[in-house]
């Protein structure tokens, strides 16, 4: 062989391996005409994994985030209950039921829509979400008691360390007859109906416990009515005081037990109730504590879909929400960043950014199964713009911004580093066996280094109203990532992921 014909081959050789080391960075689209910047299955995937990161109570031999190691063994010991399990719902070691409820309402509704696209995460979200609702069922496990939190906050936030570690006390919380807490019984009716809906085909025992516990909570929290911020006050405040007091949960739990039950009282129930229950109230922030904008949205679907005409207000009702997004519309009143992020709080802002592109990519469904269209005034909104204002929303958490950084952790080229999580940011059990002690994690706290376990998928609380991110540990409104917000996520970014045919 001569040289040049060894050289022309090598040469050859080589553009072909070069194509198939570098395939996967060219997606092919053959089902959809346009090109899509993000890898919105790594995304999906990631945002499903990171509740791994967030387990209380004794990990399974499947467990994907390895740093992560049994915690909380003795929850409930402190009233005689079993309370191992759940999730942590940030940064720190505290189970708190009422933000727990709604992040599995919303996992549970992420499926509902959009799990038949998901392809093999399925498995996967189902088993975050049974993780919260075998937990939900234990603190439910006794009429007319709920247990809606474990762990005294005050003095878990006064320490820096490890759940693996954690001697701060598990005190015990519960509502009852005498200390009623109408919201977070009413989440967690919702929560056990939709996820009745989730198992419903695929573990239908599994599924009748759920809706049955879940048609009894209800009516605990409909017959006891009052807040658990009067009740618990000390304890659930300032961390998840109810705001918005009980009404919009009362609406968002019979509305989800209308669905998971067709039972005619739950409609007559919402009938009676809407109204006085605040369903046209002109607030437009869905999130942990106010429900109203997605109970508007999820009876609509009853409306327009189901054709149930009683419940035609509530397409109104979505359509102003609807309009106070979209920029240029005669009523809008949301704000964006320069960069183009919807902008509700300095707070943990993503959460709403999480739940709003999931009621837009769910309302656009809607619409679409019904051939209607949202009038703003002299503005006619499309299905389709609903979808392309969700579309940019994920975007710029995954990176379309101007600090090109992604605020899902272990997504893109560029996340945060010190995110606001214990777990995360001291040695792992593996590292460093010994126990870390109460302040001495508060070193690391305020240190500079990155976090040394990647807590994958976790989306922090993001930028603030001029798109600017510190990346600081400490700043815990814009570094802490939390359960609420990834769970709408979850739906969005399996629309998505499916729109652009990556889960073929």
């Amino acid at each position: 062989m001569t040289l040049s014909l060894s050289l022309t081959l090598l040469f050859l050789l080589s553009l072909f391996s070069f194509s198939l080391l570098h395939t996967h960075a060219i997606p092919l689209h053959r089902h959809h005409p346009h090109f899509a910047t993000h890898n919105y299955k790594d995304a999906l995937t990631k945002s499903i994994l990171f509740f791994e990161g967030q387990r209380s109570g004794k990990l399974p031999s499947n467990q994907r985030i390895s740093w992560r190691r049994d915690s909380g063994l003795s929850d409930g010991s402190a009233l005689h209950v079993d309370l191992v399990g759940g999730y942590y719902d940030a940064g720190d070691n505290v189970k708190f039921g009422f933000p727990m409820a709604f992040t599995t309402t919303m996992l549970s509704w992420s499926v509902i829509e959009f799990g038949g696209m998901m392809k093999g995460e399925l498995p996967n979200a189902r088993e975050a979400i049974r993780w919260a609702t075998d937990y939900l069922l234990k603190a439910t496990a006794n009429p007319n008691t709920i247990y809606v939190q474990v762990g005294d906050a005050k003095k878990d936030h006064a320490c820096w360390e490890r759940p693996e570690d954690m001697d701060t006390p598990r005190s015990v919380f519960k509502i009852d007859a005498n200390a009623p807490g109408s919201e977070v019984a009413a989440e967690t009716a919702a929560a056990l109906a939709a996820a009745s809906l989730v198992f419903r085909r695929s573990d239908p025992i599994y599924s009748k416990v759920l809706v049955r516990r879940a048609i009894r909570v209800f009516q605990f929290a409909d017959k006891h009515r009052g807040s658990y911020s009067n009740a618990l006050k000390p304890f659930v405040c300032p961390f998840y005081c109810s705001y918005s007091g009980y009404q919009d949960e009362l609406l968002w739990g019979a509305a989800w037990l209308h669905k998971a039950t067709k039972n005619p009282m739950y409609l007559n129930y919402i009938q009676v109730n809407g109204q006085i229950l605040g369903a046209a109230e002109y607030d437009n922030t869905f999130g942990w504590d106010n429900k109203h904008v997605g109970a508007r949205i999820l009876l609509s679907k009853e409306f327009l879909v189901q054709r149930v005409k009683s419940l035609h207000d509530y397409k109104g009702h979505s359509d102003n929400f609807i309009c106070s997004l979209i920029p240029g519309a005669g009523s809008s009143s949301a704000q964006y960043t320069p960069g183009g992020l919807l902008f509700k709080m300095s707070d943990s802002n993503m959460q709403y950014v999480t739940s709003t592109s999931f009621l837009l990519v769910t309302y656009a469904k809607y619409l679409t199964k019904s051939h209607t269209v949202v009038q703003c005034g002299g503005t006619t909104v499309t299905p389709k713009k609903l979808r392309t204002l969700a579309k940019k929303q994920v975007d710029y958490l995954l990176g379309d911004n101007p600090l090109k950084m992604s605020y899902m952790v272990g997504y893109g080229p560029r996340y945060p580093q010190r995110i606001h999580h214990r777990g995360s940011s001291l040695p792992s059990m593996a590292v460093h066996p010994g126990k870390i002690q109460c302040s001495a994690g508060f070193s690391v706290m305020s240190s500079q280094s990155p976090n040394p376990n990647i807590l994958v998928g976790a989306v922090v609380g993001g930028p603030d109203q001029h798109d600017r991110f510190p990346d600081e540990r400490s700043d815990y409104e814009q570094s802490e990532p939390a359960t609420y917000v990834n769970a709408p996520l979850v739906g969005t970014l399996a629309y998505l992921a499916h729109s652009f045919a990556q889960l073929a």
